[in-house]
């Protein structure tokens, strides 16, 4: 399914904030049921919260989107950092609330990173993705990822990402 999604770039204190939100809202309805409610409040303080947007964009070179539907509305964010070093994109993020998954905003997340890569030069685009998500699995693999390496990664609080890395070559 192809929507015809739009991209608006996080700018703002103000929008830093309603990606804060968003991240939480969306992260309270999806990753309990597979990390667990304590892992998930976890992850959501430590990476999702306002100061760790605001850490992100200001000390690491992030950059975040909203994901916006035909109407306007936010239905998402994603967001990530360009690795000249490596020539490649790092997407960290793609996170859609539930209602709208299913409906290609991935799919058009994903293209939406191609054509950054294009136009920064870069050879390819990278993720990594919780190994017991499976439909952010064949989300990705669908749109030509494939699977490099497999991580386990300690974050801090006892917890563990354990994660596949999956990349993409951009033409």
């Amino acid at each position: 399914m192809s929507v015809r999604a739009s991209f608006s770039a996080v700018k703002t204190a103000e929008d830093q904030r309603d990606l804060a939100g968003l991240a939480e809202g969306i992260w309270q309805e999806y990753w309990p049921a597979l990390i667990g409610s304590e892992q998930t409040d976890y992850m959501v303080e430590h990476f999702q919260s306002l100061a760790a947007i605001r850490r992100d964009m200001a000390e690491h070179g992030y950059e975040y989107w909203f994901v916006c539907a035909p109407d306007g509305r936010r239905v998402g964010y994603t967001g990530g950092r360009e690795e000249p070093e490596t020539g490649r994109f790092f997407i960290s993020k793609i996170y859609l609330l539930k209602d709208e998954r299913g409906h290609g905003f991935a799919r058009a997340a994903i293209s939406f990173y191609e054509e950054l890569c294009r136009s920064r030069g870069l050879r390819a685009m990278y993720l990594t993705v919780n190994k017991h998500n499976e439909l952010g699995i064949r989300a990705y693999t669908g749109t030509g990822f494939a699977t490099v390496d497999a991580v386990e990664t300690p974050i801090g609080g006892g917890f563990v990402m354990d994660d596949y890395i999956m990349e993409k070559p951009v033409s």
